[in-house]
């Protein structure tokens, strides 16, 4: 039987069997994985590193032979619980996205979207670090790890993008404040595998 971290060990007691089952098949991001994302990221929380360290990606992530595919994340919006992203997910999101900024994404529309005021609108979406995707495969909703706010934001604050009517909004002032109140909260994004199993 794995042992994991706190987070995850804390997890482990809201998900139904199915899901604790993949998770003992998951195995973490080496030391050569960690070094490529901080390559890309070398602001990269020790905390993100530490929870890829124990479990690298349950977004139909491949763990030796079994893919996984496991809702291990949330935002506050109970309908949409999230995946976490590998190493390697988060290193080819940041490749394969171009350097728009949200200012140019939506510069012809900008006051129907809601922007927080600690998100600095110039700095290209990629070059912060999304950690998550939505349930809907992210086209409604992913998280990112912000190292360029504004003057009023604070560094590695942790943004959910949200599509229709699109929104960026900063839910944690840091990625440990982010798992904490998930932890807090008693990993109340889980409430969605209580409904599919009554």
């Amino acid at each position: 039987m794995r042992t994991f971290t706190p987070y995850f060990n804390g997890l482990m007691k809201y998900l139904p069997e199915e899901e604790q089952l993949q998770l003992q098949q998951t195995i973490g991001a080496t030391e050569s994985q960690i070094q490529l994302l901080l390559e890309v990221f070398p602001e990269c929380p020790e905390s993100l590193m530490n929870l890829l360290k124990d479990v690298n990606g349950t977004y139909y992530c491949k763990h030796s032979d079994e893919t996984i595919c496991v809702l291990v994340l949330g935002s506050g919006l109970d309908e949409y619980p999230y995946y976490l992203k590998s190493v390697e997910q988060i290193i080819k999101d940041y490749r394969v996205e171009d350097s728009v900024s949200i200012y140019d994404r939506y510069k012809d529309f900008l006051d129907f979207v809601e922007v927080d005021e600690r998100i600095n609108l110039h700095v290209p979406l990629k070059e912060r670090l999304c950690f998550s995707d939505c349930m809907n495969n992210g086209g409604t909703s992913s998280l990112y790890i912000d190292f360029k706010p504004n003057d009023c934001g604070v560094v590695g604050q942790v943004i959910r993008y949200m599509h229709d009517p699109d929104s960026y909004e900063v839910i944690a002032p840091s990625f440990d404040a982010y798992l904490q109140q998930l932890m807090d909260g008693e990993y109340e994004f889980t409430a969605l595998y209580e409904e599919d199993y009554d």
